[in-house]
């Protein structure tokens, strides 16, 4: 069957490196992103550079009607075969005691609904067309902790880890694997402090942050034929952290 995957969050960082890794493997990828049509675009051509075919579909992944319209467009080039979870917001940066509700709702409505909505989407249209792969990328932060920083995406990145040992084995009879990748610290926009890459590097044991490409080959990995045996895994990869 000609793989099409879904990924989530896909118009920069991890997610853009995720769907050109993606690309290059094989895949047909549709772009799903919040807000920046134009980077989304520029993603998708570079898929389609490899070959392969690509959409990019604006989504607001905690609007049940948005998943829904995301997985119908992606319908339109063929069966769906699998789904990256990557859409992400960190919410407010700081101590627990000043963030503000609203900020820590939205990353939570995000980061944690979001992921649940595509994943039941996926796993509907998945369970009738006779199988498939979900990866949910999750963070290290789920185990650190992350204090002083934002303690609440930590715990939604925990709840994301929770989630994917608990439906990869709901849906385990179905041909359906579920995994997940826990990145540390890795090099993108996505940091309030564009440079704490840098600043982390001696806190983490290999002594650098990581590469979106890194991130990438492990999530390829999980989605490819050769972690058929893989379900209810969360896949490390942050430096020793």
């Amino acid at each position: 069957m000609r793989q099409l995957t879904i990924v989530t969050g896909g118009s920069r960082g991890i997610g853009a490196a995720i769907c050109a890794r993606l690309a290059a493997d094989g895949h047909d990828v549709v772009v799903g992103y919040a807000s920046d049509a134009t980077a989304a675009e520029a993603v998708a051509t570079t898929v389609r550079e490899t070959g392969r075919r690509s959409l990019a579909v604006r989504v607001d992944t905690s609007d049940e009607g948005d998943v829904d319209r995301l997985f119908d467009a992606a319908a339109e080039l063929g069966t769906v075969t699998g789904l990256v979870n990557n859409a992400g917001v960190s919410g407010p940066n700081g101590p627990l005691a000043e963030a503000d509700a609203d900020g820590m709702r939205r990353a939570l409505e995000v980061n944690v609904l979001g992921y649940l909505l595509c994943a039941r989407r996926a796993v509907r249209d998945m369970t009738r067309s006779g199988g498939g792969a979900v990866v949910n990328v999750s963070s290290a932060a789920a185990t650190l902790g992350s204090p002083g920083q934002y303690v609440h995406y930590a715990a939604a990145k925990a709840a994301v880890d929770t989630m994917t040992v608990g439906l990869s084995k709901e849906v385990a009879a179905d041909g359906i694997r579920v995994n997940c990748v826990a990145p540390g610290v890795i090099w993108t926009d996505f940091h309030a402090d564009p440079q704490r890459p840098g600043k982390m590097a001696a806190t983490i044991p290999m002594g650098r942050a990581g590469q979106p490409e890194e991130i990438a080959g492990a999530v390829s990995w999980l989605l490819s034929g050769d972690a058929s045996f893989a379900t209810g895994t969360i896949m490390r990869v942050a430096g020793g952290m």
